[in-house]
């Protein structure tokens, strides 16, 4: 157990960084940041920011001599690097970041513990596509195997004949078919060190542009009616890696049952809401989990509860957004709102 007073390292210096460190200072905890962006928002809320280049050996040392456990706020911290933690825990493991890294050990990874996946081919060359078209058909979706987010890293092949438009120059890619769905929805869960496992409500998600969009709880019936299949499988995911924090896996709800989709190893933007529509949020039970406490309780705190993300300039709306009474306003401190960009998110509780 590592008590309060402690500080805990996070690797990543983005929003998920900043309400980690905001959780984790009301349990009495000090954080410190390693991003390599001078101005990365969690730095503004945590006692501490080594501002290094991931591949700096010395400097990620230093850090590591400074917390009593590091955990990450993005599944692309660089693997290779984190020897230099040395004996300090890194705490989800790094087996975790290195399956959520390849979109293609993911699947691969979930396919084998019996998960059901839209159908997938590896594409390393233009004649790999050709063959996942001729395999899987269109339409379908190329993505990048590493680094892609929010849409980033994908391009939609409608018909056979798109493909001719796509440059295949090297980097590593997988071909998915296309999967009729109901609706899509997030399984949100927190493993503690001695296996205990909390799940909260699964939001049902809509997407604009491939960025989450709304997320809301309760979902519709026909997502709950696949939820319990789909905890399953997440529950096995997390006892197969060993893992301790939250997990997240997304779904899509389908005719057949729930069709996985993509995990995160980390606290999650279809969680947002659980700042004040769950009994303890999705940052605290992870603070509490990778510091040996007890998880706390994932009930709700009303009957409906809707979160939506602020993309952009929509974030400039705040004072309409506060003259709602039932709505919560996170704003995340960025500095320029971009198309496209998370600015802040909106949860409002409703009974």
């Amino acid at each position: 157990m590592i008590p309060p007073g402690e500080t805990i390292g996070i690797l990543g210096g983005g929003q998920l960084g900043r309400m980690l460190a905001m959780a984790a200072a009301r349990l009495g905890y000090r954080c410190h940041v390693f991003a390599p962006e001078r101005d990365a928002i969690a730095a503004e809320v945590c006692a501490q920011h080594t501002c290094a280049d991931w591949a700096d050996g010395a400097a990620m040392a230093a850090f590591a001599a400074d917390c009593a456990v590091v955990t990450y706020e993005f599944e692309n911290v660089p693997v290779a690097p984190l020897t230099a933690l040395g004996g300090v825990a890194l705490i989800p493991n790094d087996r975790a970041l290195a399956v959520a890294q390849d979109r293609l050990n993911e699947k691969r990874f979930v396919t084998d513990l019996g998960g059901r996946l839209a159908p997938f081919h590896l594409v390393d060359t233009a004649e790999d596509l050709d063959r996942a078209l001729t395999e899987i058909g269109s339409p379908g979706i190329l993505k990048t195997r590493r680094d892609g987010y929010d849409g980033k890293g994908q391009w939609r092949i409608m018909t056979d004949g798109d493909a001719d438009g796509v440059a295949i120059t090297g980097v590593p890619l997988v071909y998915e078919g296309f999967v009729h769905f109901i609706a899509e929805f997030s399984v949100i869960l927190c493993r503690g060190a001695d296996g205990a496992i909390v799940f909260w409500d699964s939001a049902e998600n809509t997407h604009k542009g491939g960025i989450l969009d709304r997320s809301v709880v309760p979902a519709s019936d026909g997502v709950q009616a696949q939820v319990g299949a789909a905890r399953d499988l997440a529950a096995k995911v997390a006892e197969a890696l060993d893992y301790v924090g939250v997990l997240t896996l997304e779904f899509f709800a389908t005719d057949d049952g729930p069709v996985f989709n993509e995990m995160a190893p980390r606290v999650h933007n279809s969680g947002h809401w659980t700042v004040e529509g769950a009994l303890t949020s999705q940052f605290e039970n992870h603070v509490r989990a990778i510091c040996g406490l007890p998880l706390g309780a994932t009930a709700l705190t009303a009957a409906h509860v809707e979160m939506r993300n602020l993309i952009g300039d929509a974030a400039e709306d705040w004072n309409t957004i506060l003259a709602d009474p039932a709505n919560h306003l996170h704003l995340y401190g960025k500095s320029a709102a971009r198309p496209g960009r998370k600015m802040g998110h909106v949860t409002r509780l409703g009974w």
